[in-house]
């Protein structure tokens, strides 16, 4: 009954603030993945050059530079999933410490406000972490998963093996990336959902920023008008 008294103190716009970036969330990594036609993504466009190096690792010879490029991608996703790691633990240890979160409560309003207040506020945060650590250990185990593919492609161009494994290890590349950028749209999410402690107004001006920051640097960025340079 009293956790219930507690969540009470949380009203309609602090729920309705974290239902938006949560959908938000949800909405902008549909449409990043499944954009039109007419106005791909980045990360659709890099799909493609993903399938390109496919078909011109076939051909390549030796491979060296090919290997060093996905041992580079797999370092970054044990980077990220490393610090998604760490920040999850801080975000434990603030939640599990209340005598900082009662320090904030009082400098912030004029009432006592229950450190369970602040322990949920920070578990959204975690949510959002754990998702991407998820996401970026799964990316880097997806991307060994591709390596060994890679490697299973014959040097023999002429092999009728050749294409149709290279074109597998493509799409294994391919998932591995989706699963790495989903990660760092959680992390992007996460830091705008720390704006939580200083209200659902914060938050909700947070999750405008975030999404904005995502969506411009996936369909309005410099990198994206390179991409659809080269197709032109």
């Amino acid at each position: 009954m009293e956790i219930l008294d507690h969540m009470a103190l949380l009203g309609p716009l602090d729920w309705a603030a974290a239902g938006a970036i949560i959908a938000a969330w949800f909405v902008i990594g549909w449409m990043i993945e499944h954009p039109g036609a007419k106005r791909p993504s980045v990360t659709v466009l890099m799909s493609g050059r993903r399938r390109d190096w496919m078909k011109v690792f076939v051909t390549r010879d030796p491979r060296i530079f090919d290997s060093q490029i996905l041992a580079s991608l797999r370092q970054g996703t044990s980077f990220f999933a490393s610090t998604c790691l760490l920040a999850v633990g801080g975000v434990l240890a603030l939640a599990g410490n209340t005598e900082p979160l009662r320090g904030v409560a009082v400098e912030m309003t004029e009432m006592a406000v229950p450190v369970l207040v602040f322990q949920l506020k920070l578990a959204l945060v975690a949510v959002f972490l754990t998702n991407a650590f998820l996401k970026f250990v799964w990316a880097n185990r997806v991307f060994g998963y591709c390596a060994v593919l890679m490697a299973a492609v014959p040097n023999d161009p002429e092999d009728p093996t050749a294409y149709p494994l290279a074109a597998q290890a493509a799409e294994l590349n391919i998932r591995a990336a989706i699963n790495f950028n989903r990660g760092l749209r959680a992390m992007y999410f996460a830091l705008g959902a720390l704006a939580w402690l200083l209200g659902p107004f914060a938050l909700m001006i947070a999750t405008a920023v975030v999404v904005w920051v995502v969506w411009s640097r996936e369909f309005a960025s410099l990198p994206r008008s390179i991409l659809l340079g080269d197709d032109a």
